[in-house]
């Protein structure tokens, strides 16, 4: 437990994390407003890490979301509130892989009319909000590529490690892994992302994958209607 960083056990962030549980179940809007726009790029980031697709990745979020609320007074601050949120994202993110698979394979080995009732989810290529156009120059571009090309057991270690600048032990945590496994999954994941990047780009992977201004707010309003806030 000494290896986790220090913010993460924190009693004055447990003791508001609390606080805002408390509130939220309370139904205080504010408190649900403030819960979202502190943990909405973090969430964002780890939700995209494993889909792959940035509006699929909103609506993991909002998912989420609406499941952490509806259960929040299961909050007990035995971990910080980022971490809670953090699991329920990755569960699911991996659930809805899991559900898009298994209606391709349907689709595959079934009736061909039938396949056509499958719904894909279509690529995010808008540039309608700032920080997604200036995601996207060139190099940013290729990070998101080359991340996103990373098999999935490596990419999930990555993105907590690398992105969100997770603990290993804090990573660990999260993916239910070993501490050991996660040094190692994290080093074949930078070898693989060598071949493709040169390795002077490091210091803007922070820029990648942004989530705020008009994005946040659009989800944060998404999720207020759905709890059934004006």
């Amino acid at each position: 437990m000494s290896q986790i960083r220090r913010d993460a056990l924190d009693p004055v962030s447990i003791l508001n994390d609390l606080d805002l549980a408390r509130r939220a179940v309370g139904r205080d809007g504010d408190a649900f407003r403030s819960i979202m726009r502190t943990h909405n790029q973090r969430l964002y980031r780890i939700a995209r890490g494993i889909v792959r697709n940035d509006s699929e990745a909103e609506d993991v979020v909002q998912e989420a979301y609406v499941q952490a609320f509806t259960h929040l007074e299961r909050f007990r601050g035995d971990s910080t509130l980022a971490t809670w949120l953090s699991r329920i994202v990755i569960n699911e993110a991996l659930g809805r892989l899991r559900r898009n698979r298994q209606e391709t394979e349907l689709a595959r080995s079934g009736d061909r009319g039938a396949a056509a009732q499958i719904i894909q989810f279509p690529r995010n290529t808008s540039c309608d909000d700032p920080e997604r156009a200036m995601a996207q120059r060139q190099i940013l571009h290729l990070v998101e590529r080359a991340t996103d090309n990373l098999p999935d057991t490596y990419r999930s270690v990555f993105m907590a490690r690398v992105i969100e600048g997770l603990s290993v032990v804090e990573t660990a945590e999260l993916l239910g892994l070993r501490p050991e496994t996660v040094k190692t999954r994290l080093y074949r994941a930078r070898h693989l992302l060598r071949k493709q990047l040169d390795e002077q780009i490091g210091p803007v992977l922070l820029d990648a994958f942004p989530f705020a201004g008009r994005r946040c707010e659009r989800l944060t309003g998404a999720v207020m209607k759905r709890l059934g806030f004006p």
